[in-house]
């Protein structure tokens, strides 16, 4: 059964933003001329999504704005006569079919997957994260795919992270199939380095089976009385094989400030609208703070 419908959890609070996120969703914050969402919504786009269903809470109203028609600001703009910016406008509004659920109380990723029940269905289904960037050649949700059509399973999106990082991921113990892809075998909810089975940290894209559903239904609460999608996908372990795919391109952690400060340049250096001066820009301010000791 071909993957056609995406869960978007967004209705975390974004604290590791604050004050920027007292007022405005996280996801909505800019990453240069689009907020971070948008790139997600084109990941899940490319990779053959046609329906998305955010997942939302209180605070959330401008994702639901910025993904729908804005008749006023496209009548202005075709006043105007200012084409370009009104076909980036409608692009839009759509890019693919959209639907919302509100998760009424924050219960943890676990909860808002849960929400998502009868929107999926019976068919399996995808989840991303929305402060996870992640710049490839392939989207990521696509090489993600390609895992699940041939092994018929769960799959998390891996990624090799250094050790003195690692109590900041989900990891897992797993066997390698192949270069990219693994058989899950344990997974462990940010490890102590020393107790952590690896260097294989979960990213925020999933490939899931509706199997979970009725595991979270009955799952009880675990760390800060949350519903943890992990504590699921373990006890699916029990049950079914669940994948693994170390996937190819670079990932922005734009949950956290300095991930979001790297992704800003690192995204900027690839537009050609500003590269040449960009660069120069940054040359010229490094020099300048080697040379300023209060820089």
């Amino acid at each position: 059964m071909q993957v056609k419908k995406a869960v978007f959890p967004v209705a975390g609070l974004g604290t590791r933003f604050l004050p920027a996120t007292k007022a405005s969703p996280k996801e909505m914050l800019p990453l240069i001329d689009k907020p971070l969402v948008h790139y997600v919504v084109e990941e899940a786009v490319a990779a053959g999504i046609e329906q998305i269903l955010f997942v939302t809470g209180r605070g959330k109203r401008s994702i639901e704005d910025y993904f729908d028609i804005a008749f006023e600001l496209e009548a202005l703009l075709y006043d105007k006569g200012k084409d370009a910016e009104l076909s980036q406008v409608r692009e839009i509004a759509e890019m693919v079919k959209i639907f919302y659920v509100r998760q009424q109380q924050a219960l943890g990723l676990g909860h808002a997957i849960l929400c998502a029940r009868e929107f999926v269905g019976e068919e399996p289904f995808a989840v991303l994260l929305g402060d996870d960037i992640i710049d490839a050649k392939r989207p990521c949700l696509a090489q993600l795919l390609d895992v699940h059509y041939k092994y018929q399973g769960t799959v998390l999106a891996l990624e090799q992270v250094p050790m003195e990082n690692i109590s900041a991921y989900g990891c897992v113990k797993a066997n390698r199939i192949s270069d990219q892809i693994f058989e899950v075998i344990d997974m462990v909810e940010k490890p102590k380095r020393e107790e952590a089975p690896s260097d294989l940290a979960i990213i925020g894209r999933y490939v899931l089976t509706p199997d979970i559903f009725p595991i979270l239904e009955s799952l009880e609460p675990g760390k800060g009385g949350e519903i943890q999608l992990t504590d699921a996908i373990l006890t699916l372990l029990s049950e079914k094989a669940v994948y693994g795919c170390q996937f190819e391109g670079i990932r922005h952690d734009c949950g956290d400030k300095f991930g979001f400060l790297k992704a800003t340049v690192d995204m900027a250096l690839k537009r050609n609208e500003f590269n040449g001066r960009f660069r120069s820009f940054l040359r010229q301010r490094l020099e300048e703070c080697d040379n300023d000791s209060n820089c």
